[in-house]
């Protein structure tokens, strides 16, 4: 698999790992909760700390299996963090923002 291809595989898996939580009702889109209540927002944010971590992992694999793994400072974090809840944003705006009818 080229850079290229596997930069874009991180993307997509990206946005649909971070609007996940807000898209379902049960964790990490597997196990059910109690029936009839919803997600609470910290649960959804653990969720979304946790899938962050599972993005990361697999652009790790991917990056060491190109050949180059470089170490990161912690201003990779920080801009990869606050791209992930970009990327939620959407999936925040349809579950909390959106006027229910």
């Amino acid at each position: 698999m080229n850079t290229s291809l596997s930069s874009w595989l991180v993307i997509v898996v990206a946005l649909f790992a971070a609007t996940l939580p807000f898209f379902n009702e049960r964790l990490f889109a597997i196990i059910p909760l109690k029936a009839g209540k919803a997600k609470a927002f910290s649960v959804r944010l653990f969720e979304l700390l946790v899938l962050y971590f599972l993005v990361g992992a697999l652009g790790f694999f991917l990056e060491a299996k190109a050949g180059n793994r470089f170490d990161q400072q912690w201003e990779f974090y920080a801009i990869t963090g606050c791209l992930f809840l970009v990327f939620a944003f959407p999936g925040f705006v349809l579950r909390y923002l959106r006027k229910q009818i």
